[in-house]
């Protein structure tokens, strides 16, 4: 291996004390390759199979805590102690091949298609409809509803850890369910849940709270409970880097083991100014970066853009279209053979890249994602 590379592949240990083998993860990606009954497919299977060998650590693609959050068809589940077997497969899967294997979960709200929920009907903080074409209004959650929605949360993280999972990242970015709490365009309760920045944050730290709560009672070694979050939204009135400062403030004061940086790019400045060039990545790195690990993500293909991205203290680093288009990224750095590296989705090379059917028709569907030839 290039010595220069070397940086990317030290050893790390979470606050709880589970160590990881290299810096780089797995970015949770959506394959819509699940069972129409929530249980990960073999195909599925297979997929995690090919891209856990070399990363330190897999975060899967997201799993519903209750079924009417299901956001994408062939989104696997843990809303139920009847997919435990179907979620220790998929943590065993991983972790036979070397890397830790934590679960992402997740609440579509108000983004969630009628169409895959079991009344036809998405629920939100607020009956606003996200400025989107065709957005359908959401039901106003009632204060029992969130209550139960806190408890999900707490319910899920405990089969996670029942399915032998190493750890769970709680899924608050992408405008789901926590970051429409969050966001003072789609929430606009005037009770304990919503109305001031504070309030707004009062359902995350819930969830957060209920979740560690799971740990304490049923975990029995070191567990990872990590959070996603979206910095900045285009809308108005919308989250706000300031907004965001406070929450990765409030975040950093729950001993998480990482906060992950959901953006386009690593190195992209504002969405709501233009004018604001500075990573957002780095922003949050800067400030809260000493008392929380932070995984940034976003347009990291190279290892020199693993290095450089790094090099800002930045502590860990997720790959996610990369190890799509190259399940064996990690050992091909390792082997010196970078200059070996799919930058394409070969449609002749798919039984190699371990996709099936339904997740190349579905990568091809995101115009510009990942560039298939």
């Amino acid at each position: 291996m290039n010595s220069k590379y070397e940086p990317a592949f030290k050893p790390f240990t979470f606050p709880s004390g589970v160590e990881i083998k290299n810096r780089i993860v797995m970015a949770p990606m959506t394959n819509t390759a699940a069972y129409d009954n929530g249980e990960v497919s073999d195909e599925e299977l297979a997929y995690y199979r090919a891209r856990s060998g070399g990363v330190g650590t897999v975060i899967t693609a997201c799993t519903y805590v209750k079924r009417n959050g299901q956001g994408f068809p062939g989104e696997f589940g843990a809303d139920s102690d009847e997919l435990i077997p179907s979620l220790k497969r998929l943590a065993t899967t991983i972790q036979e091949e070397g890397a830790k294997a934590i679960l992402q979960i997740f609440h579509g709200g108000r983004m969630c298609p009628p169409e895959l929920l079991p009344d036809g009907q998405p629920i939100s903080p607020s009956a606003v409809a996200a400025e989107r074409d065709d957005a359908m209004v959401p039901r106003e959650m009632t204060p029992e509803e969130i209550a139960e929605m806190v408890q999900a949360f707490g319910e899920t993280t405990r089969r996670a850890i029942e399915a032998g999972f190493d750890g769970v990242e709680i899924h608050g970015a992408n405008t789901y369910l926590l970051q429409q709490f969050f966001s003072p365009h789609s929430n606009r309760r005037t009770d304990k849940w919503g109305g001031t920045l504070e309030k707004r944050l009062a359902f995350p730290l819930a969830v957060v709270e209920a979740v560690k709560k799971a740990v304490a009672d049923h975990a029995e070694k070191p567990f990872i409970v990590g959070y996603r979050l979206s910095p900045e939204e285009r809308e108005n009135p919308g989250i706000t880097m300031e907004d965001t400062l406070v929450l990765v403030d409030k975040l950093a004061d729950q001993q998480l083991d990482y906060l992950h940086i959901s953006v386009g790019a690593f190195w992209n400045g504002s969405i709501r100014d233009t004018n604001d060039k500075t990573s957002r990545v780095v922003m949050i790195q800067e400030r809260v970066g000493d008392r929380v690990p932070v995984i940034g993500v976003g347009m990291l293909h190279t290892p020199e853009d693993v290095i450089a991205a790094l090099d800002t203290g930045v502590p860990l680093i997720a790959l996610g279209r990369a190890l799509i288009m190259e399940p064996k990224w990690i050992q091909k750095v390792e082997k010196g053979q970078e200059e070996t590296i799919r930058t394409t989705l070969p449609k002749e090379d798919q039984k190699e890249l371990v996709l099936s059917d339904e997740m190349m028709e579905y990568y091809q569907s995101i115009p510009g994602w990942i560039p298939v030839v």
